[in-house]
C-alpha cells in the first residue's frame, strides 16, 4: 500500500516538474553562467583554473539547488493541498521524499551531468572531473535534505527567501568542505573514496530522516 502512494505520489510530482520547466530551468541557467564566466574573469591559467575548478562548481551548484527551495511546499500549503493530505491521513512523509526525489533529479542530477563541461571550462582531467560529479551526486541530497528542513521551517513566516539560505548555509558548509576536499585529495594522488563514502553515508542518513521531519513541521504549520 506504501509502495503503491510512494509511486503514485511520484509521477504526480513528476508531471508537475515537467509542467513548470521554467522554474526548474533558470537555477541550471544560472548555473552554467557561473561556471562559464567564472574561468573568464580569472584568466586562462590552467593551473589556476583547475585548483579552483571543485570550489567554484560546489558553489554554483549549490546557488542552483537551493533556488526556488523556498517554495518547495508553499504552493500546497497555500492552495489546500496540504490541508487535504492531512485531512486524508494520506502518507504525509511519503509525499515529502516523492517531491524532494523530483526535485533533486532536475536540479542536482543535472547539475552533475553539466558539470563534465568543467573539461573544457576549467581545463579539469576528466577523472577529476569524474569525481567532482561524483561528489555532487552522492553530497547534493544533504544539501537539499537541510534546505527542505529549513523551508518548512520558514513556511508561515515573511521573508522566506531570505530566511531560508540563512537557517541552511551554515549546516551546508561542512558538505562543501569534504566534497572540494575529496576532488583536492584525488587530484593529488591520494584517495578520495573514504571522503566520498562519508558523504554518501551523510546523504542516505538526510534521505531517511528528512521527509519525517518535513512532515511533522509541515503538519504543525497546518494545525497552527
Amino acid at each position: 500500500m506504501m509502495n503503491h502512494a510512494f509511486w503514485t505520489m511520484l509521477g504526480r510530482e513528476w508531471q508537475i516538474k515537467k509542467q513548470g520547466m521554467v522554474g526548474w530551468l533558470y537555477p541550471l541557467v544560472i548555473f552554467l553562467l557561473i561556471i562559464t564566466l567564472f574561468p573568464l574573469a580569472i584568466g586562462s591559467e590552467p593551473v589556476l583554473l583547475q585548483r579552483l575548478a571543485p570550489s567554484a562548481v560546489w558553489i554554483a551548484a549549490l546557488i542552483a539547488l537551493v533556488m526556488g527551495v523556498d517554495e518547495l511546499f508553499r504552493g500546497e500549503f497555500e492552495n489546500g493541498t496540504l490541508a487535504q493530505l492531512v485531512v486524508a491521513n494520506a502518507p504525509l512523509s511519503v509525499w515529502v521524499l516523492a517531491r524532494l526525489m523530483v526535485h533533486w533529479l532536475f536540479s542536482a542530477g543535472a547539475v552533475a551531468v553539466l558539470s563534465l563541461l568543467v573539461v573544457v571550462l576549467f581545463d579539469l582531467p576528466m577523472m577529476d572531473t569524474v569525481v567532482l560529479a561524483g561528489s555532487i551526486v552522492v553530497g547534493s541530497p544533504m544539501l537539499l535534505g537541510l534546505s527542505a528542513i529549513a523551508s518548512s521551517l520558514t513556511l508561515t513566516l515573511k521573508n522566506a527567501a531570505v530566511l531560508v539560505p540563512l537557517i541552511a548555509l551554515p549546516m551546508q558548509l561542512p558538505v562543501l568542505i569534504f566534497a572540494t576536499g575529496a576532488v583536492d585529495l584525488y587530484a593529488t594522488g591520494l584517495n578520495a573514496l573514504p571522503t566520498l563514502a562519508l558523504l554518501s553515508a551523510g546523504s542516505i542518513i538526510t534521505i531517511v530522516i528528512t521527509p519525517f521531519v518535513v512532515a511533522a513541521v509541515l503538519k504543525m504549520a497546518w494545525t497552527g
